[in-house]
């Protein structure tokens, strides 16, 4: 299995709508993906390492697939609409990690 996670960094004048992103982009993105798409979750940033320290990343939104290739033939035709509604939630600029899940 394959987790494609998309972190938004914190960072002075960043903002992030968690709202909006649980309730109509992540749906629209399970929408989309369709059954390629096994689970998704979603992190909202609390703190960092040290005390009092904020947390790198504003927020993260996690797909599982079970391969990459799953996960880029279901993407693909969708990406534009995808990638298009991120300036609804977030003044931030994603980076984007695709991993493969051991445990």
């Amino acid at each position: 299995m394959i987790k494609v996670s998309v972190l938004y960094p914190n960072g002075p004048g960043n903002t992030f709508d968690l709202d909006y992103y649980c309730r109509v982009h992540m749906p629209m993105v399970q929408r989309l993906l369709g059954a390629p798409l096994q689970r998704i979750a979603v992190e909202y940033g609390l703190a960092g390492g040290m005390p009092g320290a904020p947390p790198p990343f504003l927020a993260s939104g996690h797909l599982y697939f079970d391969s990459v290739e799953a996960f880029q033939s279901a993407f693909a035709p969708h990406a534009d609409k995808i990638m298009g509604d991120i300036p609804r939630y977030t003044n931030s600029t994603p980076v984007i990690q695709i991993g493969e899940v051991k445990l």
